[in-house]
């Protein structure tokens, strides 16, 4: 286990850890917001609760309405960062969904644009990606911020 009582070895627990705070854009009560590490878009983040759960069943309210918080967020952050044409907002939930960490519920967030590179990931199993994560990361953080300020 984790010091945040999350399973060993789970990214989403040690992300959880304040001391991990390379990618995580934003931090709530329960939940948060970091730039996943092999995107298949600019931009490309989750939606995190800080507890180890694998359901959105699972999920206290305070879980589920600080999430769908972020979400919200998150949506403005990346429409003004990145003026995308479309976002995909999804959770898998299980593996035979599509699930590449399966014990740990998180929200996916992809910015999307008519004839973007998203489908090199399938036919060529590589990403195209113009911005390093860092880049990313600088340009959602003060959006993330300021949005957590206008909301308290």
């Amino acid at each position: 286990m984790t010091g945040t009582g999350g399973a060993a070895g789970c990214i989403f627990c040690e992300a959880a850890d304040p001391a991990r705070d390379a990618l995580v854009l934003i931090r709530g009560r329960v939940a948060y917001v970091i730039l996943n590490l092999y995107p298949y878009n600019n931009g490309h983040l989750m939606v995190v609760p800080n507890r180890h759960i694998s359901s959105l069943a699972a999920a206290t309210a305070d879980e589920l309405s600080e999430m769908m918080g972020f979400t919200r967020d998150a949506e403005i952050a990346l429409t003004e960062a990145y003026g995308p044409e479309g976002i995909n907002v999804g959770i898998n939930l299980g593996r035979p969904a599509g699930a590449g960490i399966v014990d740990h519920v998180h929200v996916h967030l992809v910015p999307r644009w008519t004839g973007d590179t998203n489908f090199m990931s399938v036919v060529g199993n590589v990403r195209v990606l113009p911005e390093e994560l860092g880049e990313t990361a600088k340009r959602l953080r003060p959006i993330f911020e300021r949005l957590a300020r206008n909301d308290g």
